[in-house]
């Protein structure tokens, strides 16, 4: 057998050589490795049941799309349902192709579709909110503010729609890179939620799963063209500036000479974290309360995306003022 023979069917047309565990693979063996592999972990880590409804994030990624079209093979089969939703936060030059992109893969599965806007449920755009923070002492990154808007639209929208699970597109490098960076952080708190999915506290929060935790990023995006599909591979504008990309560029680096360190560091990890949040919830309790403003729940009296919301509107108005 040489080197340009899938090891799986011995057609001579390899299109992935993982060095991982020395699999060649052709296309469509590669293509049917990835989904046996996400389809393994749901059922391994029961991250849906029969009947269950999901809501899929679609951002028009190759994660995203990898993602929804997986999950499609289980509504096809009548497992699921599924519907996907895609935000746009108006980020100008960015965030139109992939909505259109969402558009056009949920069309094509049939699936589906909202889409929900900063603008018109907030009434700014996350540009805005930047062009805002220019000069402040109280300076904050992008994915702050968007980090706390997108998990709020997304509980919303699940409640709407009355999903029981919502379904994300974190991949191998992302959850490796969150174990690195909440540790060198020394932030536990994140660090005990990393996970294959996260556990609803109550009524008002919607439980969400991570299928394509085991899945390396190349892959899927190899996966999704090889699947024919059109994805949106241009990175955030505002991504740049984060130290997640700091650490992300590391564990690449790391990666070219040990080419299993990600799923070693996401396998120990699991070994660990048993202990690690059972000595943190002994001292922490999250209380399971309401925001006094906008009754989503929350940990205080009023929620954090309350706060950015006043912060922000705030700065808007002494903007225009200033301006005017």
């Amino acid at each position: 057998m040489t080197d340009n023979t899938c090891t799986q069917c011995g057609y001579e047309h390899v299109v992935i050589n993982r060095k991982s565990n020395g699999q060649r693979l052709c296309s469509s063996c590669f293509k049917d490795s990835i989904e046996k592999k996400v389809l393994k972990t749901i059922r391994k880590n029961k991250l849906v049941t029969k009947g269950d409804k999901v809501l899929v994030g679609l951002s028009g990624g190759k994660d995203s799309v990898a993602l929804v079209n997986i999950l499609n093979i289980l509504k096809e089969k009548g497992i699921i349902e599924l519907e996907a939703i895609t935000i746009d936060e108006g980020i100008s030059g960015y965030r139109e192709e992939g909505v259109r992109i969402a558009k056009d893969v949920a069309k094509r599965l049939n699936v589906k579709h909202h889409i929900v806007s900063f603008d018109e449920k907030y009434d700014f755009t996350l540009d805005k909110i930047m062009e805002a923070q220019k000069g402040k002492d109280d300076h904050q990154h992008a994915c702050t503010f968007c980090g706390v808007f997108r998990r709020q639209l997304f509980n919303q929208v699940a409640r709407d729609v009355n999903a029981s699970k919502i379904a994300t597109g974190h991949n191998l490098d992302d959850e490796t890179q969150s174990i690195v960076m909440n540790y060198l952080e020394g932030n536990i708190h994140n660090m005990v939620r990393i996970g294959y999915k996260t556990e609803a506290r109550d009524e008002h929060f919607t439980p969400k799963i991570k299928p394509l935790r085991e899945i390396p990023e190349k892959e899927i995006g190899l996966y999704v063209l090889e699947s024919g599909f059109e994805v949106h591979f241009d990175g955030c504008p505002y991504a740049h500036e984060s130290f997640r990309m700091e650490i992300g560029d590391f564990i690449r680096e790391l990666n070219l000479k040990h080419p299993t360190i990600m799923y070693s560091t996401l396998n120990n990890f699991e070994k660990i974290k048993p202990a690690i949040k059972k000595e943190y919830d002994k001292k922490h309790v999250v209380p399971n309360g309401t925001c006094e403003v906008c009754g989503e729940p929350a940990s205080q009296s009023i929620c954090k995306s309350c706060k950015f919301l006043e912060k922000i509107h705030n700065e808007l108005l002494n903007d225009g003022n200033q301006n005017g």
